[in-house]
């Protein structure tokens, strides 16, 4: 099995980009996605990259250790209030999750979607690119 890295939103996965003479059939079993692995994906990079264990998102969500360690290997599918409980205990907020779960959905699908955060929402939630692009565009002229 051969595999790509797929970047989405900085974060860089590993995807199975198939072998020489796959199927149909097999084509479209790979290419066909899973909400909950995604959502699980998303909540453990998140996780992971403010450096926080489990046991620590958990305590904070008032949810099982166990069962967010099932709904991140997407094993489970969340509820919203408990998608909202660890949002809160990772303090991302619920619809930041969300889009990036779409952005990964949307590879996913082979689909492009154009950046459409606004700017002050992109600013306070880590997107800082159209400031860094305004900066570069202002130092050239």
């Amino acid at each position: 099995m051969v595999k790509q890295p797929v970047s989405v939103n900085g974060v860089v996965r590993w995807r199975d980009a198939g072998v020489a003479g796959s199927t149909k059939l097999e084509q479209k079993e790979r290419t066909m996605v899973v909400l909950r692995h995604e959502i699980g994906d998303v909540l453990r990079d998140v996780r992971q990259r403010q450096g926080r264990t489990l046991r620590e998102v958990s305590h904070n969500a008032r949810v099982s250790l166990g069962y967010l360690s099932e709904v991140e290997r997407g094993q489970k599918e969340a509820s919203s209030e408990l998608l909202s409980s660890i949002c809160a205990a990772l303090d991302v907020p619920l619809s930041v999750m969300l889009r990036e779960v779409s952005d990964r959905v949307a590879v996913a699908e082979g689909i492009t979607i154009p950046d459409t955060v606004p700017q002050e929402f992109a600013q306070r939630y880590g997107r800082g690119l159209p400031n860094d692009l305004d900066a570069q565009l202002s130092t050239l002229s």
